[in-house]
């Protein structure tokens, strides 16, 4: 058995709950020390936020050397070192229909000042291992958490990053992949550099499929299955600016994925793509430019069609993007973009998608990250008002690094103050600052943000440094905060009950019950005012959040004598491709303001096809117009009014009909690895009145005529929503060392795995022939490793 022991290394932090720690709307609060930088985050249960961060010098350890994970205790906002074997350094990561998670690739080994580690991979491009910082080649890792609660044994391996690259691992070599999950609970893993540095190709480029071994135009699958990864056509169309490329299941079961300035709706299954339209004004989303990009609310009004929002990035020439050694430009001399575009892939009325102009932004942000609120509104933070990601020790015109103004950043002018964007304001009134505060933190490359349970948001890490720096303009930074958006001003919030812990695709509805305590004013106004979402934060790194959903559930309500009143709740729509299977949080919002969100899981808990019902059938709504709530006046609302006079908001009335998309037959691909869910566990499982209308079906097949021109989760209370340098020549040596300094190292990759294939007969390959993961096999928690010959990649 492999024991893994930690060293509780833990910040200096107050032990206050949280129920404790002062909240004021729009404002900032410290979060504490999360010990490592977080490049990487994603919220596991209701009470641990789990980090991630490259393998660098950090001050925190654990079994001997730097730490790069911890886990960030929600209620105590104090941060426990975590072990992680390999470099995952710019990793991509999803869910899994159980509540796990993984993180794909990564780098190779390093060293201190980012140098390559001591042990060389053949050919000596790479390394395999470092003796100083004890990190193993992670560019065809595959690790998995399954998260853990306070009552847990933390020091079990139950409980630890299950990290064996020679055990599960990808076919090929990726970093800054993208992942995106299906229908039925897999996970898609597209593109990513095999070597790499700033953008992932030549200048020029003369060899868009490939780059000279460094480019990974490629797909592939977890569970992984023995197929080669197949060619991805629209990764060589968009060469060079197609890393983290940005991806959403579509309700047919199709993605949506754009990178540089080209989009596609793309089959995964029969490897067909149907183009869409360029990104309009030249302007690039993905890594390094990193504009905002988030899916729209998926509601009964909009009849859960996607809506996918774009916002920021750059629009520099193809040429100032440079090559693997730097940009052309001083990109910190150049501005962001302001742009925000909205497409809708799969238009109801068959219609040809295309971009649509939304408002500018505030201000040009590259960097910038959007969080989903429970509210639908969407919050957007972190940020540099100039250049972009990445970072880099020299450009085609500043050649040396005591030349660079602001250290080893391509970013300048940290943008401090969020904005609130509103999808369904009307145009010209969507983006708001009004009332909120200003961080003193800068959050530029490295940074990432993510919606807490209590409906707050996390924001940590930064650090465009190649490894930890204490002292540049923008150091590495261990500082988390939490920022409080607006509907904190409201001093009582909803405090449903009842709350399943799954919920499928169709079936029976459930009922919730909100206490009369809940609300203030006319029972009927809050009951009209009434949201249920689910929402998913995903994981988050690189201005993005892989996996970020939320989905209105369907609902209607009785208003009882006591003041309570019983929502009756419609199950997900039948169509697993609407908000893939896997964790998620339960929120109920009242006149705008959300309940704390409760956690639970989303269809059966494993991989393969979900199983589906009808479209749950909910009761007419039960109204008493002489009851109120008993929460003080003004209390439950975001400005301080009084509800009573707020007009109600129907929520029968934004039953306008779902066509629900069809089931994309997708092959099942096997069951998940046994660390997934337990221990040596082999399978996964998901853990009278004034009456008016009629009864009616969630989700009806047909639309039906709206009876209510409501606006979905509005409320009355709601706040307003260069010189080009002489280029040098380009390949992939041009990041690889060519001598022992930190100059030399601002970039490095792997072009090596830990696990050759050909000798060690890869554990995920089923032992008759057949596709995805054997359980009988092997059982992480209890075999040994296994060791690839030559790469001397030891246990600890």
């Amino acid at each position: 058995m492999r024991l893994v022991s930690l060293l509780l290394t833990s910040a200096s932090i107050a032990s206050n709950t949280l129920t404790a720690h002062a909240t004021t709307a729009g404002a900032f609060a410290d979060g504490g020390n999360t010990l490592i930088s977080a490049m990487m985050m994603f919220v596991g249960n209701d009470e641990k936020v789990y980090m991630l961060d490259k393998a660098e010098g950090n001050a925190a350890t654990v079994n001997g050397h730097p730490a790069w994970g911890s886990v960030w205790d929600i209620e105590t906002r104090e941060a426990t070192a975590m072990d992680v074997r390999t470099n995952v350094f710019c990793s991509s990561g999803m869910h899994l229909p159980n509540g796990s998670y993984i993180t794909l690739g990564g780098n190779g080994a390093v060293g201190p000042g980012g140098n390559l580690g001591s042990q060389l991979n053949p050919g000596g491009y790479s390394a395999s291992w470092d003796a100083t910082y004890q990190d193993f080649d992670g560019t065809k890792a595959i690790r998995v958490l399954n998260p853990c609660r306070n009552t847990d044994n933390f020091a079990s391996p139950n409980c630890q990053w299950f990290d064996e690259p020679t055990v599960l691992a990808m076919h090929n070599s990726r970093w800054y992949s993208a992942a995106e999950a299906t229908g039925d609970g897999n996970v898609v893993i597209i593109g990513g550099f095999v070597n790499g540095g700033y953008i992932n190709r030549n200048y020029p480029n003369v060899d868009p499929e490939h780059q000279g071994g460094a480019a990974d135009s490629t797909y592939e699958y977890y569970p992984p299955v023995q197929s080669p990864p197949q060619t991805f056509q629209f990764l060589i169309r968009t060469s060079g600016l197609n890393a983290y490329a940005h991806t959403f299941l579509m309700p047919s079961g199709k993605m949506f994925v754009q990178a540089n300035i080209s989009t596609v709706l793309w089959d995964h299954t029969s490897n067909t793509e149907t183009p869409l339209p360029d990104m309009p004004g030249g302007v690039v989303r993905v890594y390094p430019a990193s504009g905002a990009t988030a899916m729209l609310p998926l509601t009964p009004s909009n009849n859960y069609i996607p809506t996918i929002l774009f916002c920021g990035g750059s629009d520099m020439d193809d040429y100032a993007w440079g090559n693997y050694t730097f940009p052309f430009i001083n990109t910190w001399e150049y501005p962001a973009s302001k742009d925000c575009q909205r497409i809708t892939p799969e238009p109801s009325d068959g219609s040809t998608p295309a971009y649509e102009k939304d408002d500018d932004m505030l201000e040009g942000r590259t960097m910038g990250q959007f969080v989903i609120l429970p509210t639908g509104k969407l919050l957007v933070v972190n940020g540099g008002i100039n250049g972009t990601a990445g970072y880099s020790q020299a450009t085609a015109v500043t050649h040396t690094y005591g030349e660079m103004p602001f250290g080893e950043s391509l970013a300048s002018g940290p943008v401090l103050t969020p904005a609130i964007y509103d999808p369904t304001a009307p145009k010209g009134q969507r983006w708001s600052n009004q009332g909120l505060g200003s961080s003193t933190i800068p959050r530029l490359y490295h940074s990432s943000a993510i919606l807490l349970p209590d409906a707050s948001v996390l924001i940590a890490g930064s650090n465009p440094n190649v490894d930890v720096n204490l002292t540049t303009v923008f150091p590495t930074t261990y500082k988390a905060e939490i920022f409080y958006p607006p509907y904190f001003n409201a001093k009582t919030r909803p405090a449903p009950t009842g709350i399943p812990k799954t919920l499928s695709y169709g079936g029976d509805p459930f009922d919730i019950t909100i206490p009369a305590t809940s609300y203030s004013g006319s029972a009927n106004d809050a009951a009209d005012s009434i949201t249920v979402v689910i929402h998913r934060g995903g994981f988050t790194t690189h201005a993005m959040n892989m996996g970020q959903r939320l989905l209105q559930l369907n609902n209607t309500y009785t208003v009882n004598q006591d003041g309570s009143i019983t929502l009756h709740v419609s199950q997900l729509p039948p169509n697993p491709n609407l908000f893939q299977p896997g964790p998620a949080f339960l929120y109920v919002n009242i006149h705008g303001v959300p309940s704390n969100g409760t956690y639970l899981i989303v269809g059966n808990g494993v991989i393969g096809k979900q199983p589906t019902a009808p479209a749950s059938v909910l009761p007419a709504n039960v109204r008493l117009s002489s009851v109120s709530g008993s929460a003080p006046g003004g209390s439950t609302s975001i400005d301080g009014t009084d509800t009573t006079q707020e007009e109600g908001k129907s929520n029968t009335g934004l039953i306008i009909g779902c066509a629900i998309g069809g089931i994309t037959a997708i092959a099942i691909v096997g069951t998940i690895i046994g660390v997934l869910a337990r221990r040596r566990r082999r399978r996964g499982g998901a853990v009278p009145g004034e009456k008016g209308g009629s009864s009616m079906g969630s989700y009806p097949m047909i639309p039906a005529a709206s009876t209510s021109g409501n606006v979905l989760l509005e409320s009355a209370a709601s706040p307003p929503m260069g010189g080009r340098g002489v280029m040098r020549s380009s390949d992939t040596s041009a990041f690889m060392p060519l001598q022992q300094d930190n100059r030399s190292h601002a970039w490095n990759a792997s072009t090596t795995s830990l696990n050759n294939a050909a000798a060690l007969d890869p554990p995920y390959r089923d032992r008759e022939g057949g596709m995805g993961m054997s359980m009988d096999r092997y059982d992480p928690y209890t075999s040994s490793p296994m060791q690839p010959p030559g790469h001397g990649y030891s246990r600890r």
